[in-house]
């Protein structure tokens, strides 16, 4: 048995077969040309890369102090501890479930591509539409929502630094957000080997950053704990709703805020070696090491929570920033604080490259406004540089709801509305329509795929259902969710123009191969 059989077919090596005539493809562009698309980009991300890619992504240290909020009035000690590690279960039968397509079908199109071949055919080019939008919706505010909270970061430790004497503006917040978005827009414009090579530098930042909270909380705490029994059963629920079960609930907002993004190694997958083995491989140890670290750093903290309310009551824009500071000290806590700020712009770094692969396979599909210009690909960089900044322009847009704090927050429950809505579509398809159409690829749940399935589509339901809830039971105007209004006129504008347009000349995925070519096993493919 060859090399290449014993690792699933996947080479990245051209063998000159003798044919002068017809371009002969490496195993990966072949399987894009199959899937009828011709291959844009250099495959320079490798299977270490990837894996660093899907979890810096998500920035679990980052993204757990961006969401210490949530879990902290919706249950204190217990919805730090548990309202975390019960999601993780059902996060992971949806991460399986996209593994399972993502090795399939491996292209930067993803969820509208696998919306699109999963469906009935006449319905084909509407489930691709409806996914399509909903996933540029979930990662353009994304995007934004990530780089807010940077900024938010950057003004908390300014704040801190001066003993309170400087407290930063809306405004200046905002400008703060541009800045950051500008640099990132610099960054996602690089070459593929660049930020594959970046990547690296991102998940030791992010692992390394997280050891050290949850060491720092943990050893510098001293005795100043709770006990055991309290760090995992006592419940506080600060959320103005009276049912304490409902309120509990609300903790899960955290963890699913945090586990988005993964999808990016199918995004990505143009440009991976080897993307029929290395993108699932990504994807599921990306998700599993976010929620392994995100749980310890979330039991650190509850141990090293003495006064929920303390907390809950902080000036500070983020209350974990509040327990650094009280653990620590104000040197402890600019020090980890100034790592976990790197540690956020990383992970928006690595979300504009995700964002951007997104809006330039869907453009390539024709599927938007202007996608002439945004499915161009740099001659220099040979990287989408027009979409890289669609992205960056847009999330500056939906940079101006930071004005609003309950806007804000509405914008971060749209992402993950926006994004797990389509997860979720593709999933249903394949375990409805679809169960005998997937051709299975390296990576296949086999029988499983229907139950693992079913739990990932009947979660994802529940959890958007949960995400458009206000935190509180008598809401205001400043505490209101309005969530919902994002996602319906982003459904209403996909809806009114396929209505109007787009059902007359959306097709769904379309084919950039036409010409003959051969893969490295000498099987003839398109091009």
């Amino acid at each position: 048995m060859s090399e290449s059989e014993k690792s699933g077919g996947i080479t990245d090596k051209v063998v000159d077969v003798h044919t002068p005539h017809r371009p002969v493809l490496n195993a990966d562009d072949a399987l894009l040309a199959e899937l009828g698309y011709r291959a844009e980009f250099k495959r320079e991300f490798s299977l270490l890369e990837t894996i660093a890619f899907a979890f810096s992504i998500m920035g679990v240290v980052a993204s757990v102090t961006s969401t210490f909020s949530f879990p902290l009035v919706s249950g204190g000690h217990v919805g730090m501890v548990w309202g975390w590690l019960i999601p993780c279960f059902f996060v992971m039968t949806v991460a399986l479930s996209m593994a399972e397509l993502a090795s399939s079908m491996p292209t930067s199109a993803g969820l509208y591509y696998f919306s699109a071949k999963l469906a009935p055919p006449k319905w084909a080019a509407l489930a691709s539409w409806i996914t399509g939008w909903a996933n540029i919706t979930g990662q353009i505010t994304l995007v934004c929502s990530i780089d807010f909270t940077c900024a938010q970061m950057i003004t908390s430790a300014i704040t801190v630094s001066t003993d309170g004497a400087t407290v930063l503006s809306a405004g200046a917040t905002y400008g703060i957000l541009l800045v950051i978005l500008f640099c990132h827009g610099l960054v996602c414009s690089a070459a593929t080997s660049i930020l594959a090579r970046l990547n690296l530098f991102y998940v030791v930042i992010n692992i390394g950053t997280t050891v050290a909270a949850i060491i720092a909380l943990l050893v510098c705490s001293g005795g100043n704990k709770v006990s055991t029994k309290d760090a995992f059963t006592l419940f506080e629920n600060s959320t103005g709703w009276t049912n304490n079960g409902w309120a509990f609930l609300l903790a899960f907002t955290a963890p699913m805020w945090t586990l988005t993004g993964y999808d990016s190694a199918a995004h990505i997958s143009e440009e991976v070696s080897g993307a029929a083995r290395t993108a699932p491989i990504a994807i599921l140890l990306g998700v599993a090491g976010t929620q392994i670290l995100g749980w310890l750093l979330l039991i650190a903290a509850s141990f090293a929570t003495t006064s929920v309310a303390d907390l809950v009551t902080t000036d500070l824009p983020l209350p974990l920033g509040q327990l650094f500071l009280n653990v620590l000290g104000k040197r402890g806590m600019l020090a980890i604080w100034s790592l976990i700020i790197v540690v956020q712009f990383v992970t928006g770094a690595a979300q504009g490259v995700d964002a951007s692969r997104v809006v330039f396979a869907f453009a390539r599909d024709n599927a938007l406004p202007g996608s002439r210009w945004w499915k161009r690909i740099n001659p220099r960089t040979q990287t989408p540089v027009n979409a890289v900044w669609l992205v960056i322009m847009s999330a500056a847009l939906c940079g101006l709801l930071g004005f609003s704090t309950a806007a804000l927050t509405s914008l971060a429950g749209a992402s993950v509305i926006g994004l797990y809505v389509s997860y979720a579509a593709p999933i249903f398809l394949r375990i409805t329509y679809g169960r005998d159409k997937l051709v299975p690829g390296v990576f296949s749940l086999g029988k499983w795929y229907l139950p693992i399935g079913v739990i990932a589509v009947v979660w994802v339901t529940f959890i958007v259902v949960l995400l458009f809830f206000p935190s509180a039971q008598n809401a205001t105007s400043s505490d209101m969710n309005y969530a919902v209004i994002i996602i319906m006129a982003v459904f209403a504008f996909a809806s009114l123009s396929w209505v109007l347009s787009a059902r007359n000349w959306f097709i769904g995925p379309i084919k950039t191969v036409d010409e003959p070519t051969l893969s490295v096993d000498g099987k003839e493919s398109v091009e």
